[in-house]
């Protein structure tokens, strides 16, 4: 059978979102010839439709549905409602990241074997391994053509990473280039090269950063065997009487509520609004949520440790010209104890426009310190620190008193910052104003973090079910036709951007959805 599919077809799989990983498991499923039905909640935007002004572009791609926060994270007081800087597209946030494609390291895999217990960490070892891993991430690398693997070149490096590559070289750091990233260097998988337009964020209008919503998507549809709903916004999950998953409860477009029976379900909704659905999908067999006898749904939440700095220069630098991430310094991303935290972190060029630095270097700040950095806007060069933050019990997504448009409870986000993220962003932000003092800067600027779209671990994996949610490849301990597919099932976060291992567990998922399928254990 061929889509569209029946709503009362119990054959399919159903994919609860299409970014990094429901994209991605949705399009390989497709390529096995299993029928999948992704629910998708926003609708369809293509590169023509992509808008180079970031306002406006805002308001066309981001989830700006109401949510809540609490604890004593900037974002709270400043942010309330934007938890994070997500997508609510087909494509979800591979149409607005940077394209930053990096390999966890062996030891991130093993956190707390590594880092030992650390006081207030909820620290565990990942269920999977490097090893274990690696073909799957070469194959990611493959599928998005990343830049400095399989001998597809780098990236020509703009004034802003010029800056950066210059001030690396006098701290002594070793490993600074315009890699690894997901963005064609020259054309490939028919798809046109960088223009260097250096509007990254809001959507590449030459399809040269890699993206499920040009790539997989069209793909896995024109298999026959994958059909995209867009406008479909998931309410719940359901189960029969056996406790086993039997379809999902949305609304479409026209505020309809429909069932699509299913196979087995995946959820893949992002970090935030992953472990919501499992929540307001409890029932009198599942009374606190489905998946959740360990009580871990929607605990750990991690966000990375990120931090910016910016520095003004006396002559024009023009950061905003050509990638928005033009380059990363790994140096500082080993495990070093002696520097004062566990764990490491990444240095990366990143230029936002004048809207968003107006809006995120000091919010609602005036006088003469903010004026003078808007006015300094030319000469700046920038970068953002993201590292390994500490997964921790009370930073959690838990159901809001205030209801979204569907009558559903919303997701209330509560973070605070474990000692171990202050010490590493402390580290962080001299060494970013150490570098760019190297080279001449006339003034920095220290800026805390941003609404982030980094957002992991919510739904994590354990080799004990008492110790998480999912197991090695995704799959609930407690339901085994329910899956996990985006970055909520990470362990710990690692130092690196995480849409690779997104993509690369996806893969791999699909291989273990198939196999499962074929010996009719779900």
């Amino acid at each position: 059978m061929t889509a569209p599919f029946d709503v009362n077809d119990n054959s399919v799989v159903v994919i609860i979102g299409t970014g990094a990983g429901g994209g991605t498991l949705a399009h390989e499923l497709a390529l096995k010839g299993i029928d999948v039905v992704a629910l998708e909640a926003g609708g369809r935007h293509l590169p023509q439709d992509y808008i180079n002004d970031e306002w406006p572009s805002f308001s066309q791609l981001a989830l700006t549905d109401m949510r809540t926060t609490s604890g004593s994270w900037r974002v709270a007081k400043d942010f309330a409602n934007l938890p994070a800087w997500i997508v609510k597209a087909v494509g979800g946030s591979t149409v607005h990241w940077a394209g930053a494609s990096l390999r966890l390291q062996d030891h991130e895999f093993r956190a707390l074997s590594t880092y030992g217990e650390l006081e207030g960490a909820n620290l565990l070892d990942w269920p999977v391994t490097l090893a274990e891993l690696e073909p799957y991430y070469d194959k990611a690398e493959k599928k998005m053509g990343v830049t400095r693997t399989n001998g597809i070149p780098g990236l020509p490096g703009n004034n802003n990473f010029k800056v950066m590559k210059a001030g690396a070289d006098k701290l002594g750091y070793k490993d600074c280039h315009t890699g690894r990233m997901a963005i064609n260097s020259e054309p490939r998988d028919d798809r046109a090269s960088c223009q260097q337009l250096g509007f990254c964020f809001q959507g590449c209008k030459m399809g040269a950063k890699w993206s499920t919503a040009y790539s997989e998507i069209p793909r896995g549809e024109a298999t026959g065997h994958l059909e995209v709903r867009e406008h479909s916004l998931v309410l719940k999950i359901e189960h029969d009487a056996d406790g086993k998953i039997d379809g999902v409860v949305y609304q479409d477009k026209d505020g309809n509520q429909v069932k699509q029976m299913a196979r087995a379900v995946c959820v893949a909704g992002n970090s935030i609004e992953s472990p919501r659905m499992l929540l307001n999908s409890a029932s009198s067999m599942f009374p606190d949520g489905l998946a959740n006898s360990s009580g871990q749904v929607g605990k750990n939440y991690m966000r990375h440790m990120t931090g910016s700095v910016y520095a003004a220069f006396e002559q024009p630098v023009r950061m905003y010209r050509g990638t928005t991430m033009a380059g990363i310094i790994t140096d500082e991303a080993r495990h070093d104890p002696s520097r004062g935290f566990v764990g490491g972190y990444e240095m990366e060029t990143l230029s936002i426009g004048i809207p968003f630095m107006a809006a995120f270097l000091n919010p609602g700040a005036w006088g003469r310190e903010f004026a003078s950095a808007m006015d300094n806007y030319e000469n700046m060069a920038g970068m953002w620190l993201v590292g390994e933050d500490m997964p921790q019990e009370s930073n959690a997504i838990t159901l809001s008193e205030e209801k979204d448009q569907s009558g559903m409870p919303v997701a209330n986000v509560h973070f605070d910052d474990h000692p171990n993220d202050v010490a590493m962003r402390d580290h962080a932000y001299q060494q970013g104003m150490a570098l760019y003092d190297s080279v001449g800067a006339t003034q920095t600027y220290p800026t805390p973090p941003y609404p982030s779209t980094h957002n992991l671990g919510t739904l994590r994996m354990s080799e004990k079910p008492g110790d998480g949610v999912v197991n090695g490849f995704g799959q609930s301990h407690d339901i085994s036709n329910l899956f996990v597919s985006d970055g909520s099932q990470f362990t710990t976060g690692g130092a690196e951007n995480p849409t690779l291992t997104i993509v690369t567990l996806a893969i791999r998922q699909a291989d273990y959805i198939a196999q499962q399928m074929s010996e009719k254990s779900i």
